[in-house]
């Protein structure tokens, strides 16, 4: 089968990591348990898990000229991802994320760095790549004008496109008609859309929901698709793993109930090793994890 192609424009960045037994309350010191860097960034998550489930993807995105961004380069062409439209910013740092990890959870707080200079501009040299993919897939690490010029171009050119709407933020109408599917999770689906547009964006919706799987409309009823339970061990990562398995699927034309179902079974790998990416599954992982828990054995 001829693989499919995908361009995920979106953030790269270094997660800084440390585990702690509990938050420290205001003032206080802690001694943590350890300390890791992880690859990052939602975009590049979603980049690695889409080419680990057997996607040909495409990266736009920007890099600082630092010790973190010639790392981060590396790994990319060590995923097989195509750096084609990821820039090195001079004079910037790399994106971080600082993550306080305890007991299987996490904070997160994002410092943009070099993903704040991302432009429309840059999505727009990028034009043929994103007119030739098979799906796009975006989130909101990075400036919305890129953003909406990735959704402008893909929507012109026929192409589907995957919105992860994180972190949450405000979205224009134009922005929403565009995008074929919107993936947020409970907190931001009340940030992202009102009680009076829910209904209009109903068949566009994918709410992932945790521990308790996924929910889309189809004829105005809600599908929920259960999770695969397991012990998390760092839940980073599992909400992007989700997406790029998930877009992977579809731009192999598989069901939104297929999709889904399979998506589930990465998150679920995913959240049992440490890192964002360090769990990400490979194709034939997620299929036989669902064979072994009676969850199909699609192909």
């Amino acid at each position: 089968m001829k693989k499919p192609k995908i361009t995920v424009i979106g953030s790269i960045n270094m997660d800084l990591t440390t585990t702690t037994e509990r938050i420290p309350a205001q003032g206080e010191t802690l001694h943590g348990l350890s300390f890791a860097t992880y690859p990052g960034g939602k975009g590049f998550n979603q980049a690695v898990a889409a080419a680990r489930a057997g996607a040909e993807v495409s990266m736009v995105g920007a890099i600082g000229d630092d010790s973190f961004g010639q790392e981060l380069s590396q790994m990319l062409m060590e995923e097989k991802i195509n750096p084609v439209g990821v820039r090195s910013i001079k004079g910037l740092a790399t994106g971080t994320a600082t993550i306080l990890l305890t007991e299987g959870d996490n904070r997160i707080i994002v410092v943009p760095g070099a993903n704040g200079k991302v432009s429309a501009e840059q999505v727009e040299a990028q034009k043929e790549t994103i007119a030739e993919s098979d799906m796009v897939l975006l989130q909101l690490e990075i400036p919305l004008k890129a953003v909406e010029k990735a959704a402008e171009i893909a929507y012109e050119a026929g192409v589907p496109i995957i919105l992860n709407p994180a972190p949450a933020q405000p979205l224009s109408n134009q922005l929403l008609e565009k995008i074929t599917y919107l993936t947020p999770n409970e907190t931001e689906i009340s940030e992202i859309v009102s009680d009076e547009n829910i209904h209009r964006l109903q068949d566009k919706l994918i709410i992932t929901k945790g521990e308790q799987g996924v929910v889309f409309y189809q004829d105005g009823h809600p599908v929920n698709i259960p999770a695969y339970p397991v012990e998390a061990l760092d839940t980073t990562g599992a909400g992007d793993t989700f997406c790029g398995l998930l877009s992977a699927r579809l731009a192999q034309g598989d069901s939104l109930r297929n999709a889904c179902n399979y998506a589930n079974a990465g998150a679920a790998l995913s959240v049992m090793k440490p890192g964002a990416q360090g769990g990400m599954p490979a194709d034939s992982d997620v299929i036989q994890f669902m064979r072994d828990r009676g969850g199909g054995s699609e192909t």
